[in-house]
């Protein structure tokens, strides 16, 4: 029987959590066979707030809003909106491909049949930054705006009077009736007829000033101040990483910490799967890894880091760490710090990891559904933790390219 994930569709803020967990099987860093993912997300969402592993170029951030807020110009109506908006959305496919930038396009091998529009995935991340301001999921809002039309309307009768009478009216009335910043650039002639991944100066001017006043504490704010963005393997590799604030600083230590060590945990799991189908060019594959892990590891750093500290800084601000998740984290680090190079003979630290993925998955569980076992392809969650890093990557550049655009008259 295939497995079904339902809920009851009572508030946008439940919907919101599902689509996002839904979203996780498709994330590139989210193979998470030990549930490692409530913390990975935690520093991921205080470094990038806004950003997630399947989101590709940063101009989506505004192809979104262009599209919807054309369609509330022509207030086309709700029965219309969303098969309107997909629409329009799918017209973009084809302008990007003929363009002569066509890393990150969103169905770029499905074509016009991609099952997941940029819309959805930006939709978090428009909120986020301050773009977005509809509080609405993005179903609510495609069902309510009949009612935002109405609303725009009794307000500019309320302006109307207001006017008359010499008074101003509430802000918060007004902005009630938005569901994007003001300050949202025009979009492009032609568009989407037209569209690219290069931003224009005031493009980057606009997405820069929403990150620095919506996410004012994150790396992410921090980062767009910089130059050229760097090329490195992960954030904590950046070379102007000596000037990043202490706050930033502890972050992306415990970020590194959690990444190196729990890697060890990652390897052990797929060791033993090769193992148990017999697969011995894909045991030594790994072993190879765990050995060059094993080198790398800075086990003093590990042994005086404060576990403490670490679910200060991860549990609460919206992400959800489980007792059972936090007790795994702290055995396989305390198995570490005892003996990081005996951990494969350890039966103790292999009966953890194991044990965790069983828990986890139940009747899937790879160590006992041998079909479960078959199907994988030998390599599950084998990177390092970078939290999203290589996408922030992306986004930073194409903001300094935008920045790097002759601001027009």
């Amino acid at each position: 029987m295939a497995s079904v994930l339902a809920w009851i569709d009572h508030d946008a803020k439940a919907r919101e959590r599902t689509l996002r967990i839904l979203s996780l099987f498709q994330e590139k860093e989210s193979r998470d066979e030990l549930g490692l993912g409530s913390v990975r997300d935690s520093f991921a969402d205080k470094l990038f707030p806004g950003t997630s592993t399947i989101q590709t170029r940063l101009r989506y951030m505004l192809f979104v809003p262009w599209i919807y807020h054309s369609l509330e110009e022509k207030r086309l109506p709700a029965d219309r909106f969303a098969i309107q908006a997909d629409s329009m959305e799918r017209e973009l496919l084809q302008p990007l491909m003929n363009s002569d930038d066509q890393a990150g396009v969103f169905g770029k091998t499905a074509g016009k049949k991609l099952k997941r529009l940029p819309s959805s995935v930006y939709w978090a991340g428009l909120g986020a930054w301050g773009i977005r301001l509809t509080p609405f999921s993005q179903e609510e809002y495609h069902r309510r705006i009949d009612d935002t039309y109405r609303r725009r309307t009794a307000l500019k009768v309320l302006e109307k009077d207001a006017k008359t009478r010499g008074d101003d009216i509430d802000v918060e009335l007004r902005r009630a009736t938005q569901s994007w910043h003001r300050s949202l650039p025009e979009p492009p002639d032609h568009f989407p007829q037209n569209a690219e991944f290069a931003l224009s100066r005031q493009e980057a001017e606009f997405i820069k000033d929403r990150i620095r006043a919506s996410c004012p504490n994150s790396l992410l704010s921090s980062l767009i101040l910089h130059g050229k963005p760097a090329d490195v393997y992960a954030p904590w590799e950046h070379p102007d990483y000596g000037s990043f604030s202490d706050h930033h600083k502890e972050l992306l230590t415990h970020a590194r910490l959690f990444s190196e060590v729990m890697h060890g945990a990652s390897l052990s799991y797929n060791i033993q799967l090769a193992r148990i189908i017999k697969r011995n060019q894909l045991v030594s594959e790994h072993e190879e890894r765990f050995d060059g892990w094993i080198k790398s590891l800075p086990l003093e750093e590990i042994r005086s880091w404060s576990t403490s500290r670490l679910w200060e800084l991860t549990m609460g601000h919206g992400h959800v760490i489980k007792p059972s998740t936090r007790t795994f984290i702290e055995q396989w680090i305390n198995q570490t710090r005892v003996s990081a190079k005996n951990l494969l003979s350890n039966t103790t630290a292999m009966s953890l990891v194991k044990k965790r993925e069983m828990t986890l998955k139940g009747p899937r569980s790879r160590f006992r559904n041998r079909r479960a076992l078959e199907q994988r392809g030998g390599y599950s969650g084998v990177g390092r933790l970078v939290y999203r890093w290589p996408n922030v990557k992306v986004f930073l550049n194409d903001l300094y390219q935008g920045m790097k655009q002759e601001e027009k008259c």
